[in-house]
């Protein structure tokens, strides 16, 4: 028996304890964990720094630092959640929409865990605590796959996420931890059917594609996000300007960053030269198309790949367009279904771009950065699906349960 079958065995039995357990008991756990990780802050930074060591001597850029630092302020976060998480209604057991039929039986749908759920992610081990929380409080078990970049964060962090389990009376099988980070174990993860119900990828274009393109396990999609913000004819100046640096700067390593800026021609003369302004303070790299360059010659000209890119750096995509249908044109053929976001006084303009938008998350006068499940009310996500397929937007508790039919009769035959 090779490692990963091992490792998913365990937890496809462990699933089946947890998919029982109370909802009192999960709260219990949850709120331990928590109290753990601030406990084990100084255990946790001390292996995030060896990650971070390794990193910097691999000349990786400034974002992918980003992405894999822990400090006490994220550590609080990843608190934060995990108490909203623990508070969440427990969707386990739910029947919804229970119907009588002509013939006296009774059918409703029963929430059930999805059973063992692979998570197949990179850098950020912020992920590893976010993931096991929400497929813990969901019922179900969970198969761990990060990076090798963030390897000693990840072990630390799934041992003290186990202790806490363990400690409160919970097998800690639960929770695994694929160390070994060889590209062929996860090509035979992906494999394991009889053992992980869903995969989900979530990184970069790159590691999402080879997992559909491999797995033989169903997938749900996850981060790739091309986000763009339409300045519509409109605006007020003064809030497209801050959702604009707001949304490009505050984190442009996240998948929920704007990474295309699309600006009306009517009020591109008032704005465009100061947003790019703004965003040069920030250390913005423009790349601009050949209306945009008469506003600002010094940027670099936008190829067709530019539209397409989700740069999780600072760069961004900017174009003038005539007006909102060439918008929403170019948004639903660059975008990856992620978040878009416009930026208008116009009610009707707004409500056409609600409408006519084929994303996850669309936004009138907010910034794309709210597309997170704390920020909706999940306390975590598991991650953003960009498909409509079992669950779109932003993962949290109740995307990770499925149902049953439950049939109450009294001698029915057919």
């Amino acid at each position: 028996m090779t490692d990963i079958k091992s490792i998913c065995r365990k937890a496809k039995t462990a699933s089946s304890e947890i998919a029982k357990c109370s909802s009192a008991k999960k709260e219990e756990a949850i709120d331990r964990i928590a109290r753990k990780l601030l406990e084990e802050k100084e255990y946790i930074l001390e292996n995030n720094k060896i990650d971070l060591q390794n990193a910097r001597q691999q000349n990786k850029p400034a974002a992918f630092i980003d992405r894999l630092v822990l400090d006490d302020k994220r550590i609080e976060s990843m608190c934060s959640g995990l108490k909203m998480v623990a508070q969440l209604p427990d969707p386990i057991g739910k029947v919804d929409g229970m119907i009588k039929r002509p013939n006296g039986l009774y059918i409703g749908k029963k929430r059930i865990p999805l059973g063992v759920i692979g998570i197949i992610y990179e850098s950020r081990p912020n992920v590893t605590i976010d993931a096991s929380s929400l497929c813990f409080k969901a019922g179900n078990a969970v198969v761990l796959r990060g990076g090798s970049e963030a390897i000693n964060s990840n072990k630390a962090l799934v041992k003290i996420f186990r202790d806490g389990l363990q400690e409160t009376g919970i097998s800690p099988e639960v929770i695994q931890l694929v160390e070994n980070t060889s590209r062929a174990v996860v090509l035979e993860m992906m494999k394991e059917r009889d053992f992980i119900d869903v995969l989900i990828p979530r990184g970069g274009k790159s590691l999402i594609s080879a997992v559909v393109n491999n797995s033989l396990i169903p997938v749900i999609e996850t981060g790739e996000g091309n986000c763009h913000i339409f300045i519509d004819k409109d605006a007020d100046k003064k809030m497209a300007e801050e959702i604009v640096v707001n949304a490009k700067t505050t984190r442009p390593a996240v998948c929920n960053a704007a990474e295309s800026l699309l600006v009306s021609a009517d009020i591109a003369p008032k704005i465009l030269v100061r947003i790019i302004k703004k965003l040069q303070d920030h250390n913005v790299e423009i790349r601009g198309c050949e209306k945009v360059k008469k506003y600002y010659p010094n940027c670099r000209l936008a190829t067709e790949d530019d539209w397409y890119t989700e740069y999780l750096d600072y760069i961004i995509a900017v174009k003038v367009v005539q007006d909102i249908d060439e918008a929403i044109k170019h948004i639903n053929k660059y975008s990856t279904h992620h978040s878009e976001v416009i930026v208008t006084n116009n009610y009707q303009n707004a409500q056409k771009f609600l409408e006519e938008i084929d994303s996850a998350a669309v936004f009138v006068n907010a910034s794309s950065r709210f597309t997170d499940g704390a920020e909706f009310g999940m306390g975590a996500e598991i991650g953003i699906s960009t498909q409509k397929l079992h669950a779109r937007g932003p993962m949290g508790v109740n995307e990770l349960t499925t149902y049953k039919y439950i049939i109450y009769g009294n001698g029915q035959i057919r």
